[in-house]
């Protein structure tokens, strides 16, 4: 007879060995799902076998006050809202570097976009985003006229945008750009270079 002491040590090495692997498991799920993907040297977050594709990010300039293409390469969920998420949050980072050429606030962040008929974007923006931007006409203008720009440009189809904060409608950004307006690619496109 195995004495119980035995008995109790082996009960606990199994119990730690199927512990660990489930620990080891969760630790491989959540880092499949993890920043996989390079967009202009920023890391974003897709599954890790999304391939990359060209994408185009209409990049506001404050000194010259215009927003020009740049082409990035990004992977890109096939869902429209997660691919619009993920085209806004490779813009977002790249006015989140230093130096910016657009600066905007601090632990800005795009919570979601759901696209309704491929024909319009609402893009829910966090508080962050909202409370850390430059007050200003142009600044708040470049802002929003290049989420839409970098949105049509990737998004055929795309007809309107509509922008809130934290779900929330709001009447401006930090004071001027209005909120309460459903935004018009069309419109926006006449002023990317």
């Amino acid at each position: 007879m195995i004495p119980r002491h035995l008995q109790i040590a082996f009960g606990l090495l199994v119990l730690a060995v199927f512990v660990s692997a489930a620990y080891v498991m969760a630790l491989h799920s959540r880092e499949s799902h993890r920043a996989t993907y390079r967009a202009d040297g920023h890391t974003m977050s897709v599954p890790s076998n999304t391939p990359a594709e060209p994408v185009t990010l209409c990049v506001a300039y404050d000194d010259e006050g215009v927003l020009i293409r740049r082409s990035a390469s990004a992977a890109l969920p096939t869902e429209p809202g997660g691919r619009a998420r993920e085209l806004l949050r490779a813009l977002f980072a790249v006015y989140l570097d230093k130096p910016s050429p657009h600066p905007i606030g601090e632990g800005s962040d795009v919570n979601e976009v759901f696209v309704i008929n491929n024909s319009l974007a609402v893009v829910d923006l966090n508080s962050a985003f909202a409370r850390g931007h430059r007050s200003g006409v142009w600044e708040e203008a470049l802002t929003v006229d290049s989420i839409v720009a970098t949105l049509a440009a990737n998004m055929h189809g795309l007809a309107q945008v509509k922008i809130l904060i934290d779900g929330q409608e709001r009447d401006t950004l930090a004071g001027h750009a209005d909120l309460m307006t459903v935004y018009r690619p069309a419109d926006v496109n006449q002023l990317v270079q």
